[in-house]
């Protein structure tokens, strides 16, 4: 038996290129299924995520805000041994407005601290307000970017010596 190899007169069977009339037919069927499939249903549409900076900023804001009045009562109170602790925290807050893009538009700790009355506030609360805000930190920089990480991690430091160095009484 000769194989296509060894006789000259069996020529191998190559498949056939498809037509340039199969290639165009079978893309406008593509083109009408495709058609078909979202007539009528515009794209779902997602709205973009939020930076996580911005996000974080605006929590961390707020969150030195209420600190801050809680040490302002306090102090209004008669406990000036925790004014250099306030005034750390105003310290956080100022350089956290200063990084956020929506500084204009946040309310200053001023016009806050008009409109709601004053917390009842112990050197325990501030304690345990100062444990959860260092407690929270390092779970909040796992999104944002390194600049803002460093300066939460700060923060979250400085609130651990706060809890630590808080007198047990006034």
């Amino acid at each position: 038996m000769l194989s296509a190899s060894t006789n000259p007169e069996v020529m191998p069977v190559r498949p056939r290129p498809p037509s340039r009339r199969a290639v165009l037919t079978g893309g406008a069927a593509a083109a009408a299924l495709t058609a078909c499939g979202t007539a009528g249903h515009p794209p779902p549409v997602t709205p973009p995520a939020e930076d996580p900076d911005r996000v974080l900023l605006r929590e961390l804001i707020a969150e030195k805000e209420r600190t801050v009045a809680l040490y302002t009562a306090l102090i209004s109170s008669g406990a000036a041994k925790l004014v250099p602790f306030r005034d750390r925290h105003q310290a956080h807050l100022a350089e956290l407005r200063r990084r956020s893009p929506d500084a204009g538009k946040l309310p200053t700790t001023a016009s806050t601290a008009t409109t709601s009355p004053p917390p009842k506030v112990s050197l325990t609360r501030l304690r345990d307000v100062e444990r959860r805000a260092a407690a929270l930190r390092p779970r909040q920089i796992a999104d944002v970017s390194p600049p803002l990480a460093q300066l939460v991690a700060s923060i979250g430091a400085c609130e651990a010596a706060h809890a630590a160095a808080l007198p047990r009484s006034l």
